[in-house]
């Protein structure tokens, strides 16, 4: 596949036709499916009867491209039942947010998206989350085997650090102490990151508390946790948990020991401190109700750092199939 970049998508893609062309290149690199009954045959093409392309009911002219099924004879678009169906905002502009999003270490602000691409906030925020879903790993998930990395990381601000007027109407103040046991002296948010350290892949998490028997459940999970190696810190957490394991290897922060031979939660420490650098620094603020959206979307590009950014946007593309989401279920 030819590299992709901002200039190339910029040269080539100067039509929503171009869009596309691009788009069916990506999905159907062979020969296009139909998405409402699977079929693989010769699908036609309806050329529009007007050069300029098809006119709407309200007169408007559409360049999109539509196909027609040889075999359940429904029309349909390289859009259909994708993140994309049913946008009004153009696929160009889709294009180069999603590439953006699969590119970008750091993310991409619902923000910046508003001011790159002149739309409003609350449909730059809307095609952020839509991306985010087709990031997720889809259902149901083989289980990670081998060694596995084991760590929590808690999300929010510090409540001490809060200015004076803030902490002063709070119903409870919150006291933050150092070693304090889980959830109980701070309102952060927990979250549990697994990282194969053989292929790469991250699964994370945001969880109700750190205790043993709450990362048990989310470990058997992901995890086939009797043919596989776990390594954590020294949390006492994971004693008993990892007694389920072929074996179990810690190493002891507490003592300045970060490393002992293979044994470490670096992968785990590095995929955090990416994490939140990008939270504070690009998004700034993340609910609580959607921190998972977003941890799937680090996730997604920690298990595809080492494609090309090109390779990971195919990869996001390939995955936009059967991901709809609509405003109504985003908002709960």
């Amino acid at each position: 596949m030819e590299r992709i970049t901002i200039g190339s998508l910029a040269t080539k893609i100067t039509s929503e036709a171009d869009a596309y062309s691009f788009m069916e290149a990506l999905r159907w690199p062979e020969q296009p499916v139909c998405p409402h009954c699977g079929s693989i045959n010769d699908h036609y093409f309806l050329t529009p009867k007007a050069p300029e392309g098809r006119k709407t009911r309200t007169g408007s002219v559409s360049e999109r491209r539509v196909w027609k099924c040889k075999d359940c004879r429904r029309q349909f678009s390289v859009l259909t039942g994708t993140i994309f169906h049913g946008s009004k905002v153009p696929l160009r502009t889709w294009l180069f947010v999603v590439f953006e999003m699969a590119a970008n270490k750091n993310g991409l602000a619902a923000r910046e998206i508003e001011r790159k691409y002149g739309v409003s906030p609350k449909t730059a925020w809307y095609m952020a989350h839509r991306v985010r879903e087709a990031m997720k790993t889809r259902a149901p998930l083989a289980l990670l085997s081998g060694t596995v990395v084991a760590d929590e990381a808690w999300i929010g601000g510090d409540p001490n650090r809060r200015n004076a007027r803030t902490r002063r109407n709070m119903e409870q103040p919150v006291k933050v102490t150092p070693g304090s046991l889980p959830n109980r002296h701070t309102e952060k948010t927990p979250v549990l990151s697994l990282i194969n350290a053989e292929t790469g892949e991250a699964r994370s998490k945001v969880v109700a508390d750190v205790s043993g028997a709450t990362l048990r459940k989310v470990i058997a999970e992901n995890v086939a946790m009797s043919g596989s190696r776990l390594m954590t810190d020294e949390g006492s957490q994971y004693i008993v948990l990892g007694r389920e394991f072929a074996s179990h290897e810690t190493v002891n922060h507490s003592q300045d020991e970060y490393a002992r031979g293979d044994v470490s939660t670096n992968l785990a420490e590095g995929y955090f401190s990416q994490l939140k650098r990008s939270l504070d620094g690009t998004h700034h603020h993340v609910s609580v109700e959607h921190l998972d959206r977003y941890l799937a979307e680090f996730d997604f590009r920690y298990s595809s750092r080492k494609l090309t950014d090109t390779q990971r946007t195919a990869r996001l593309m390939g995955q936009t199939t059967g991901r709809r989401l609509t405003y109504k279920r985003l908002k709960g």
